[in-house]
Protein backbone atom coordinates (compact mmCIF):
# COMPACT_ATOMS: atom_id res chain seq x y z
CA UNK A 1 0.00 0.00 0.00
CA UNK A 2 1.28 3.43 -0.88
CA UNK A 3 0.65 6.35 1.42
CA UNK A 4 -1.29 9.21 -0.06
CA UNK A 5 -1.14 12.69 1.44
CA UNK A 6 -4.47 12.42 3.29
CA UNK A 7 -3.53 9.07 4.83
CA UNK A 8 -0.16 10.53 5.83
CA UNK A 9 -1.97 13.46 7.45
CA UNK A 10 -4.21 11.13 9.49
CA UNK A 11 -1.24 9.03 10.58
CA UNK A 12 0.75 12.07 11.69
CA UNK A 13 -2.20 13.62 13.54
CA UNK A 14 -2.81 10.29 15.25
CA UNK A 15 0.83 10.03 16.28
CA UNK A 16 0.81 13.60 17.58
CA UNK A 17 -2.26 12.81 19.64
CA UNK A 18 -0.82 9.59 21.05
CA UNK A 19 2.49 11.24 21.95
CA UNK A 20 0.58 14.08 23.62
CA UNK A 21 -1.50 11.55 25.53
CA UNK A 22 1.66 9.80 26.75
CA UNK A 23 2.90 13.15 28.02
CA UNK A 24 -0.46 13.93 29.67
CA UNK A 25 -0.81 10.57 31.42
CA UNK A 26 2.80 10.48 32.56
CA UNK A 27 2.41 13.96 34.05
CA UNK A 28 -0.87 12.95 35.69
CA UNK A 29 0.77 9.82 37.09
CA UNK A 30 3.40 11.97 38.74
CA UNK A 31 0.90 14.55 39.99
CA UNK A 32 -1.21 11.85 41.62
CA UNK A 33 1.87 10.36 43.25
CA UNK A 34 2.73 13.79 44.68
CA UNK A 35 -0.86 14.17 45.91
CA UNK A 36 -0.74 10.74 47.56
CA UNK A 37 -3.37 9.24 45.21
CA UNK A 38 -1.58 5.95 44.58
CA UNK A 39 -4.56 4.17 42.98
CA UNK A 40 -5.13 7.02 40.52
CA UNK A 41 -1.38 7.19 39.85
CA UNK A 42 -1.35 3.51 38.93
CA UNK A 43 -4.27 4.00 36.56
CA UNK A 44 -2.53 6.90 34.79
CA UNK A 45 0.67 4.89 34.54
CA UNK A 46 -1.31 2.12 32.81
CA UNK A 47 -2.96 4.68 30.50
CA UNK A 48 0.46 6.04 29.49
CA UNK A 49 1.55 2.49 28.60
CA UNK A 50 -1.59 1.97 26.49
CA UNK A 51 -1.02 5.23 24.62
CA UNK A 52 2.59 4.20 24.06
CA UNK A 53 1.30 1.01 22.45
CA UNK A 54 -0.99 3.07 20.20
CA UNK A 55 1.94 5.31 19.20
CA UNK A 56 4.08 2.26 18.50
CA UNK A 57 1.45 0.78 16.18
CA UNK A 58 1.15 4.06 14.28
CA UNK A 59 4.93 4.40 13.99
CA UNK A 60 5.27 0.85 12.72
CA UNK A 61 2.57 1.44 10.12
CA UNK A 62 4.19 4.69 9.01
CA UNK A 63 7.61 3.07 8.69
CA UNK A 64 6.15 0.21 6.65
CA UNK A 65 4.78 2.85 4.25
CA UNK A 66 8.16 4.56 4.03
CA UNK A 67 6.99 7.61 5.97
CA UNK A 68 8.97 9.50 8.56
CA UNK A 69 7.40 8.83 11.92
CA UNK A 70 7.50 12.14 13.73
CA UNK A 71 5.11 14.02 15.96
CA UNK A 72 5.87 17.71 15.67
CA UNK A 73 3.00 19.25 17.62
CA UNK A 74 2.43 18.07 21.17
CA UNK A 75 -0.55 19.54 22.95
CA UNK A 76 0.29 21.71 25.97
CA UNK A 77 -0.72 20.20 29.29
CA UNK A 78 -3.31 22.34 31.10
CA UNK A 79 -2.81 23.04 34.79
CA UNK A 80 -5.04 20.93 36.97
CA UNK A 81 -5.54 21.03 40.72
CA UNK A 82 -7.82 18.05 41.34
CA UNK A 83 -8.36 14.54 40.09
CA UNK A 84 -11.72 15.58 38.64
CA UNK A 85 -10.05 18.40 36.66
CA UNK A 86 -7.54 15.89 35.30
CA UNK A 87 -10.33 13.57 34.19
CA UNK A 88 -12.22 16.38 32.46
CA UNK A 89 -9.06 17.29 30.53
CA UNK A 90 -8.62 13.62 29.60
CA UNK A 91 -12.26 13.35 28.52
CA UNK A 92 -11.75 16.22 26.05
CA UNK A 93 -8.48 14.72 24.82
CA UNK A 94 -10.14 11.38 24.14
CA UNK A 95 -13.20 12.93 22.45
CA UNK A 96 -10.87 14.72 20.06
CA UNK A 97 -8.98 11.59 19.03
CA UNK A 98 -12.21 9.63 18.66
CA UNK A 99 -13.35 12.15 16.04
CA UNK A 100 -9.97 11.93 14.29
CA UNK A 101 -10.05 8.13 14.19
CA UNK A 102 -13.69 8.09 13.03
CA UNK A 103 -12.82 10.39 10.14
CA UNK A 104 -9.69 8.40 9.32
CA UNK A 105 -11.62 5.12 9.37
CA UNK A 106 -14.28 6.45 7.01
CA UNK A 107 -11.66 7.91 4.67
CA UNK A 108 -9.64 4.69 4.55
CA UNK A 109 -12.72 2.56 4.02
CA UNK A 110 -13.88 4.76 1.11
CA UNK A 111 -10.41 4.70 -0.43
CA UNK A 112 -10.12 0.92 -0.09
CA UNK A 113 -7.13 1.21 2.25
CA UNK A 114 -8.02 -1.91 4.23
CA UNK A 115 -4.89 -2.15 6.40
CA UNK A 116 -5.09 1.52 7.36
CA UNK A 117 -8.83 1.18 7.99
CA UNK A 118 -8.20 -1.76 10.34
CA UNK A 119 -5.54 0.21 12.22
CA UNK A 120 -7.70 3.30 12.69
CA UNK A 121 -10.85 1.34 13.46
CA UNK A 122 -9.07 -0.71 16.13
CA UNK A 123 -7.60 2.44 17.68
CA UNK A 124 -11.06 4.04 17.56
CA UNK A 125 -12.61 1.16 19.48
CA UNK A 126 -9.87 1.26 22.09
CA UNK A 127 -10.26 5.03 22.53
CA UNK A 128 -14.04 4.71 22.88
CA UNK A 129 -13.49 2.12 25.60
CA UNK A 130 -11.05 4.46 27.29
CA UNK A 131 -13.52 7.36 27.11
CA UNK A 132 -16.18 5.15 28.71
CA UNK A 133 -13.85 4.34 31.60
CA UNK A 134 -13.10 8.05 32.12
CA UNK A 135 -16.83 8.80 32.17
CA UNK A 136 -17.40 6.05 34.78
CA UNK A 137 -14.55 7.43 36.88
CA UNK A 138 -16.00 10.96 36.74
CA UNK A 139 -19.44 9.61 37.71
CA UNK A 140 -17.90 7.75 40.64
CA UNK A 141 -16.15 10.94 41.82
CA UNK A 142 -19.44 12.88 41.60
CA UNK A 143 -21.19 10.51 44.04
Amino acid sequence: MLANSKLSWYLRRGLEHEMSAIQYYTTQFNLCKIWGLESAASKFEEEAKEEFEHASRLINFMLELGLTASATQLKPIPKTKTLKEILIVDWHLEKEVIELYKDASVFCQKQGLLEAYELFYTLLQEEISHLNSIEKWITKLNK
